[in-house]
């Protein structure tokens, strides 16, 4: 067994691992992140970058070149159900360099963000290297075993963060078991071409809840429907699933046949959770290894990367010195706990109205409450924006 020793060890190659990964190597701290696959290129994954997320790689100095790579601008988020539409979200406002969320693939984001950290001299990323076990000693977590295609790999650590998801190996090995909420929907990913005169809106309401997502050449759809209602929907048949899709999408009612397998649509089981704790002695967890989000908002990347950011913040200095104590890993839950609850308990509450109880629900025949408050009071839409496009506590990049 090969072994390599680090100031910190960070598992998973997300949007968080390697963002942290990025800051620590800047700050000068040596640091591996392992990465079970063995490139970017997976499909269906959270593609949103918000303000925040933005104003994070301008800070950096890189927005410009970032903003080469080809994407999509909204600059409002416009819900629409049964023909009336309302913009719930409005980021023009922001006082940030880039007041709206930008859409590009995933696996673009974080290409850009590993070559930038590659060129700091403490930062190295292994891919296909996915992670076994922890190693302990003492009561105290001090690396991991990984497989990779070079034979077992032990990485000995002052800490190891994970970052490595919902289904977080790191999470299950330590024993931790997040306390989970109800969902208020599952979401089925699929995608259709995009002809130029389409028009479709970005969220659709009425016998289901229907995203749409412009790619360019396709349309990146997301069709929300009730937690665990996805094997009545399949026993239905795909004709009738392609009729729901027209229904709330009339300009996709010529390809909807194109959906001929059920193979097609990919199923995303919605799971929110927290953990009550987020830390062990030389151990810590982010992003969604420490709280699962749901898709509404598309904010669960952006707040891992806010985590990222508290994190190297807090533990950057810390590590030069040595190991963080338990006092110096709370510090990161402290910071990031309420951010994450608010979140929570809006994407379960507030938002919950706006997709259906069941199959047959119709949200268009009774509209939601926070439908009509928005139509209403308009303003709101502004604080929307904040909210969705910055989230509770914004973090920066600490520049000292």
């Amino acid at each position: 067994m090969r072994t390599e020793s680090v100031r910190c060890c960070v598992v998973g190659g997300g949007p968080a691992g390697i963002m942290l990964g990025l800051l620590l190597a800047r700050q000068g701290v040596e640091v591996i992140v392992l990465e079970k696959h063995a490139d970017f290129l997976r499909d269906f994954r959270g593609d949103t970058v918000h303000p925040s997320t933005l104003e994070l790689i301008a800070e950096l100095g890189w927005v410009e070149e970032f903003l080469e790579l080809p994407h999509a601008k909204m600059r409002e988020v416009t819900v629409s159900i049964g023909g009336k539409a309302v913009t719930f979200a409005d980021f023009s406002r922001l006082k940030v360099r880039c007041p709206y969320i930008a859409f590009l693939p995933q696996w673009d984001v974080l290409d850009f963000l590993a070559a930038k950290a590659a060129a700091y001299p403490g930062f190295r990323l292994l891919r296909g290297a996915e992670v076994t076990e922890l190693v302990s000693e003492d009561g105290r977590t001090v690396g991991v075993r990984a497989d990779t295609a070079e034979g077992p790999l032990e990485v000995r650590a002052e800490l190891v963060v994970a970052a490595d998801g919902r289904h977080s190996t790191v999470r299950a090995q330590a024993g931790l078991v997040p306390a989970a909420a109800s969902a208020p929907m599952d979401v089925l990913w699929l995608r259709l071409p995009r002809h130029p005169p389409d028009e479709v809106p970005f969220f659709q309401g009425g016998q289901g809840a229907l995203i749409s997502i412009d790619r360019g050449d396709y349309w990146q759809l997301a069709y929300a429907i009730p937690t665990s209602a996805y094997p009545e929907l399949r026993a239905g048949g795909l004709p009738a699933f392609g009729e729901r899709i027209a229904t709330l999408a009339p300009a996709l009612r010529d390809r909807v046949a194109l959906i001929d397998s059920w193979d097609e649509v990919h199923q995303l089981t919605v799971r929110v959770d927290r953990l009550r704790r987020w830390h062990l002695p030389g151990l810590l967890l982010i992003g969604d290894a420490a709280h699962a989000m749901s898709p509404a908002g598309g904010v669960g990347i952006n707040l891992a990367v806010q985590d990222a950011v508290a994190t190297a913040n807090l533990l950057g200095p810390v590590l030069l010195r040595g190991a963080p104590n338990d006092s110096d890993l709370a510090k990161v839950q402290a910071r990031r706990q309420l951010p994450t609850r608010v979140t929570q308990a809006f994407q379960l509450g507030i938002l919950r109205d706006l997709y259906p109880k069941h199959l047959a629900d119709d949200t268009a025949a009774h509209v939601p409450p926070i439908f009509t408050v928005f139509r209403a009071l308009p303003p709101l839409r502004h604080l929307m924006g904040r909210f969705i496009g910055l989230g509770v506590r914004p973090e920066h990049v600490r520049t000292s």
